[in-house]
């Protein structure tokens, strides 16, 4: 969907510019600021992204589950770490007998895959909440977005992110409405 509303931008730019003459515009039918009769707009992502109230409250939320995460593995590999150096010393000290020993080295290298499977299944949990995290972000705004452009009437509203467009005039930008609209509506623990 983005690609094809850049590529329709840069066509409809391409063609008036291709043009010698000066484009006749009606006044009275193309609302102000609007190129061809067409209403235009755009939001700045980067601005919902960090004023969007659900934004920062999953944020938050994901940002604390990746810190438990972090911690939990972090705290196994130590414990598993320091059995393993445990191991090392009675071996030197020579408190094992061979059969002993290959029995406690053969335990610490299941908590080792053990860890390595735990760590794989929470990062996969994890990505799987931030997959979720962003689809719903991209529905709400989506969502809010339909329901604004029913009053306002534009032909295109983009998205801003970054520099993904060229020029961008701040006539155009609707950022602040989206944002007051999309956190009127934001009801937490929803």
């Amino acid at each position: 969907m983005k690609k094809f509303l850049m590529i329709a931008a840069m066509a409809a730019l391409t063609l008036a510019s291709c043009n010698n003459e000066a484009p006749k515009v009606d006044s009275a039918a193309a609302p102000a600021g609007s190129a061809d009769g067409q209403k235009m707009a755009y939001v700045e992502i980067d601005s919902i992204m960090t004023q969007y109230k659900f934004c920062i409250d999953k944020k938050a939320e994901l940002e604390k589950k990746g810190q438990n995460i972090e911690n939990t593995l972090s705290s196994k590999q130590k414990n598993l770490e320091a059995a393993a150096a445990k191991f090392q010393q009675d071996i030197q000290a020579n408190k094992y007998t061979q059969q002993q020993a290959q029995s406690v080295q053969a335990g610490l290298q299941r908590q080792g895959q053990d860890l390595q499977a735990l760590q794989q299944r929470l990062t996969a949990e994890f990505a799987q909440e931030q997959d979720k995290f962003n689809q719903a972000l991209a529905d709400t705004i989506h969502g809010f977005i339909a329901r604004y452009n029913k009053e306002k009437g534009f032909a295109f509203i983009f998205s801003k992110s970054g520099d993904n467009l060229l020029y961008a005039d701040k006539a155009y930008d609707v950022t602040a409405e989206v944002i007051n609209g999309l956190n009127k509506e934001y009801k937490p623990g929803k």
